[in-house]
């Protein structure tokens, strides 16, 4: 383990974080809302942190291991969760715990919120909440490789425990500070495109921009307290459903599409194929129990509630397009719900146990049915065109597994605090899958809930934007063990 490396990185890091404390000076400028000295403030003071932490240990010259990159991504989103909330600290004057509950939901895309009165917000703070979910959607640490090729040897390691997904050695281009600059292209190119459909569908300049920062990161943070139902626009919600769809799927694989320039290389994707096979058969499935229900008298409208709805709960985004939690039958919100603990694809922004881990585990079982009936076959699993290994099944099912077991711990931690079963599980859901909204008790929002209740939240943000081991490996004894 090399420390003096470490804290040499995570000085860097905060430093490079520290310029995003900027952009919101701008806007503070440009409309005038007087918030221009608490995000220099930040600045200087996330930038004097970087900087010590930086020189105390400039000399240091040693390669990143594995070991090493883990540690540091973990240090550096639970640092950025206590940074990322002085603003909020400085201009609002909330407790630390809503300000760091606020902050981390942010930057993991949780878009679970303790604030209330948004549409009166100051634009500055309002663009800022948008900004945090932005970076954390294709992560920090993968601008930093992008941006920093002094990292050098030990920007793959970096990459390597960043990068949400089961496969983590592929690379689209032969070098790591390509790779990362690759994502980052294809991850503004989608922004710009879906702030643009916004725009033309309605929304200002700037709410359009915020929008495309929460729906693209599948964060979920709005500038209006009613979300886009405040809007009240279909062309707005059919925009929004189909970037929360595209931003469920691979941005590896919008690269390679782009590369080559055909749309045919989604279908080839056998995990795209399965992602939207998912989504298609959730969408019908709600659509039907809606109109079945009575819930909407048009039809046009039923499918474009439950089109947005399936986009954001299956892609764990949490924008909202109608008081869905209120007047939606609970059956069909619980299974939204459990679409979130799948999620979207690998190389994704989503959280949730991924397409790619679901659709390998439903083969595994489909194979072992097969099994009971010829004992002695010998089935080969194949996922599109390839086969895949024992080993790979055996990381699948073992996430899979700690997946669940930390999903019932939480749940189960939430209800020690007094929460009901309903909504510890909503609560759960809403920050391990980074989904940011709930059903029960929570479906209001997360302001009202004990102290306790949400830095639990806030470490189960963390395991899902980490996908869990990231983490849970820094507590085994041989992660220690020189």
């Amino acid at each position: 383990m090399h420390l003096a490396l470490i804290i040499k990185i995570l000085g860097m890091l905060l430093m490079v974080f520290s310029i995003t404390m900027l952009p919101p000076v701008l806007v503070a400028w440009l409309y005038e809302d007087g918030l221009q000295l608490p995000f220099l403030t930040a600045f200087a003071i996330t930038f004097a942190i970087g900087l010590t932490l930086w020189m105390m240990f400039f000399r240091a010259r040693d390669e990143l291991g594995v070991r090493d990159g883990f540690l540091v991504v973990t240090l550096f989103w639970t640092v950025l969760g206590l940074i990322g909330a002085l603003p909020f600290l400085l201009i609002l004057k909330i407790s630390p715990t809503d300000a760091v509950f606020e902050s981390m939901s942010g930057l993991t895309t949780t878009g679970a919120s303790v604030l209330s009165g948004l549409d009166f917000m100051a634009p500055s703070l309002l663009y800022y909440r948008q900004q945090l979910q932005w970076l954390g959607g294709m992560g920090v640490v993968v601008l930093a490789v992008a941006i920093l090729p002094m990292l050098g040897v030990g920007g793959m390691q970096l990459y390597k425990a960043e990068i949400p997904g089961p496969m983590k050695e592929a690379k689209l281009t032969p070098r790591i500070a390509e790779t990362a600059k690759a994502l980052w292209y294809v991850y503004l190119t989608v922004t710009v495109a879906c702030a643009t459909g916004y725009w033309l569908a309605g929304m200002s300049i700037f709410d359009a921009i915020c929008h495309s920062f929460s729906t693209v990161s599948t964060g979920g943070f709005s500038t209006r307290d009613a979300s886009m139902a405040a809007y009240n626009s279909a062309a707005l919600d059919w925009v929004a459903a189909f970037f929360m769809f595209l931003s469920g799927a691979s941005f590896a694989l919008m690269f390679a599409a782009l590369r080559r320039g055909s749309i045919r290389t989604f279908f080839r994707d056998p995990e795209f194929r399965f992602y939207t096979g998912l989504m298609f058969c959730y969408f019908v499935l709600v659509s039907a129990v809606l109109w079945v229900s009575g819930t909407y008298d048009a039809p046009g409208e039923t499918l474009r509630h439950a089109a947005f709805q399936v986009a954001s709960f299956g892609t764990s985004t949490g924008l909202t397009s109608t008081n869905a939690a209120g007047t939606w039958p609970m059956t069909i919100m619980v299974l939204l719900v459990f679409t979130s603990f799948i999620g979207g694809c690998a190389g994704s922004t989503t959280a949730g146990m991924k397409v790619v881990r679901a659709a390998l585990m439903l083969h595994q079982s489909l194979r072992e049915l097969r099994r009971l009936v010829y004992p002695h076959g010998i089935f080969a699993l194949r996922f599109g065109r390839k086969t895949v290994n024992d080993q790979v099944l055996q990381a699948v099912w073992g996430f899979i597994g700690v997946f669940v077991t930390i999903s019932v711990l939480l749940t189960l931690a939430m209800m020690a605090t007094g929460m009901d079963l309903v909504t510890a599980f909503s609560a759960v859901a809403a920050s391990l899958n980074t989904l940011g909204v709930g059903i029960g008790g929570v479906a209001s929002g997360f302001g009202h809930i004990p102290d306790v209740s949400k830095w639990l939240m806030c470490f189960a943000m963390l395991l899902g934007r980490l996908e869990i081991f990231t983490i849970l490996v820094l507590f085994t004894p041989v992660f220690w063990r020189q």
